[in-house]
Formats: structure tokens, sequence, C-alpha cells
């Protein structure tokens, strides 16, 4: 899994500046969105869009789902090098909605520096963050994998569902988020995480299968695949925020525990509130609806998170899924070695430190 995250992250990275350059100038505005109805200011779109994301990109991140697209395409025994601009696809939108939770959520902080909504301001990050929904579909429609007119439609019809779908785990969250109670049900969570993260694995598992006309079996299979290790994802990646708090012992610092401070209902919250005592659940309650948290209050839910278990259950639940994501492979007619550098993805997005 390491090696191909080597292997493929500077790849992806270049093929992402293709499709929006570090410099904007007007040739490229006019070539890559039609001719000017005017006239195109192109440091305008400079300024507001690609420094904002090349600035995000340039940060970090994995790259994990863009890699995850090219294994796929390379366990259907075709050539990833072919199918390059359309690993772009899950890799922009991921980053997409980054900026805007960031802003939903009120988040400081993100790769460890300030969200982008706080050096770039509210506006320009809404826009730029909208513009890598929107930046993907310029791939379908350039078609640079030559697709048939039908495969093309299908792959613009599933990023349509997915992409809806995504805005309803969203709504979930935030709906959540504006409550001072935790009385979310463990599937209801699933099923949040199911739509907000598992939505996007499913784009990269089904653009995959679509892309090389795979059948809808193989389809279907390979997106609960991806849907499944998302989810436990999302499970791990709450782990590692309260791990981080953790092992700062207190001394937390910006960006770290960034969980509780935004009073996010995690599943560790939700285990919690179901299994600590009645006064300290309505304490959870108190602390994760407050405006802000101190260090210390931010260590007394951790705390609370340990004393009922809810770290090791959480670890226990992610785990679980992480395997049945690997059995969903079962179902999928490939060669055992892809099936195997698949089948690493999931243990690698419980199991990794940052």
């Amino acid at each position: 899994m390491r090696e191909a995250l080597q292997r493929w992250r500077p790849i992806v990275d270049r093929e992402i500046e293709r499709l929006l350059p570090r410099e904007i100038d007007a040739a490229y505005l006019e070539e890559f969105f039609g001719p000017a109805t005017h006239e195109y200011d192109a440091e305008a779109v400079q300024r507001a869009i690609s420094d904002p994301i090349w600035d995000l990109l340039d940060r970090g991140g994995k790259r994990w789902r863009a890699v995850l697209f090219l294994v796929l395409v390379e366990a259907f025994d075709e050539d990833p090098e072919e199918y390059l601009p359309y690993a772009c696809v899950p890799e922009i939108l991921h980053n997409g909605t980054i900026i805007v939770d960031d802003v939903e959520d009120g988040a400081t902080m993100r790769r460890g520096e300030p969200a982008l909504h706080r050096v770039y301001g509210v506006d320009v990050a809404l826009n730029a963050g909208n513009a890598m929904y929107f930046l993907p579909l310029k791939v379908v429609a350039r078609n640079p994998g030559g697709l048939d007119s039908e495969t093309q439609l299908a792959a613009y019809e599933m990023l349509m569902e997915e992409l809806n779908r995504t805005h309803l785990g969203q709504g979930m969250d935030i709906h959540w988020h504006n409550r001072g109670t935790i009385d979310i049900t463990e599937d209801e969570y699933l099923e949040m995480c199911a739509c907000k993260t598992g939505c996007l694995g499913r784009i990269v598992a089904r653009l995959a299968a679509i892309a090389t006309g795979q059948d809808r079996q193989t389809e279907r299979a390979v997106a609960r695949y991806a849907e499944r290790m998302s989810v436990a994802f999302q499970i791990g990646d709450d782990i590692l925020d309260v791990e981080t708090a953790l092992e700062s012992g207190g001394d937390f610092g910006k960006g770290v525990g960034n969980d509780v401070r935004e009073g996010k209902k995690t599943l560790m919250a939700i285990h919690a509130a179901a299994n600590a005592d009645p006064g300290r659940a309505a304490r959870l309650e108190d602390l994760l609806w407050a405006d802000d948290n101190t260090d210390e209050e931010v260590r007394e839910v951790v705390d609370i998170f340990r004393e009922t278990g809810s770290v090791e259950y959480a670890r226990e639940r992610a785990t679980e899924i992480s395997a049945a994501a690997r059995e969903d492979l079962d179902r999928v007619d490939i060669a055992p070695e892809p099936r195997d550098r698949l089948a690493d993805f999931p243990r690698f997005v419980v199991e990794r430190e940052a």
C-alpha cells in the first residue's frame, strides 16, 4: 500500500496540474472553459481559485482515493497510465468537500495550517471548494479515455447520483452538530458515514469499473468494498483525533482535539453517551455543545471516552468493517496479486498513524 502511494502520488499531482495549472493564463481559460464573451481576468482566477486549491493540495494528503482508482484499474487488467485523468476525479472532489466542510464546521486548522477560509476568507474558500465539485465533470466531458457515449453518460450519471448522496450525509452531520443532545443511533451514524465519506469511495470504485467496461455485478461489489473501507477510514480518522489529544498530555494547541472542539457526534461520542452514567453523559453533551473548549475540557471528553471503552469500541467496529470490505473482494474476479494489494487498503486506512 505505502509503495503504491509513493509511486503514484507525484504522478497524480502532475495530472491534477494539467487539469488546474498552478499558473493561470488566458490561453488556459479559453482552451478549458471556452472563449470569453468579453474578457477573462486570469489574475483573479489565479488568486481566487488556483492559489487556494494548490495551497491545500501542497499541504499533504496521501491521495489514497486516486491511487485506489489506479490499483483497481490495474486489477481489471488495464493500463493505469491510460486512465490517469480519471484518477483526479475523486481526489479533486475529496479536497473540495474538505474546504466546504471546514467552513461549515468553523474549523481552525487543516493539515497543520490554518483552514483555507481563515487564510483567504469564507467567500474565496467556498467558491474554490464549489469549483472542485465541477472541475472533475470536465474530465468526463473531455473524455480522455475515448469512452463510447453510453459509457460516458453512465460515468456522468454515477457522479451525479453519488454527489447528491454526499450532501445527504453532510446534512445529517450538520443537523446533529447543531443539536445539544446525543440521541443518534449507531446505524444512523454509519449511514451518515456511508453517504458523506462512503460515496466518495464509491465514486472511486464505480468510476474504475465503468471506465474499464466491467459488468454491473463487479461494479456493485467494488463499490461496496470502497464504501465500507471509507466508513472504516472515517471511524479511524475520529480515533486518530482523540489519540493525538491523548498523546499531547493536555498541551493540545490549535487543531488538536478538533472533533471535540467542533462538537462532532462521532461513534465514540454516541457509544460514550449510551454507556456513561447519566451525570457523565449529560456532562459530555454540555462539553460538545459548548462554543469553545479549553484544553482541560477536551481532556475531560477524552477521559469520558476512555472510561466507557468508547475508543476501543470504535476501533473494533472499524476493524470489523475493514474486514467486511476485504470480503467484498471475494465477489470480484481478479488475480491474487492485485487482490492482495486491494485487501491491504482497508488495513491501511484503519491502522494509519497520520
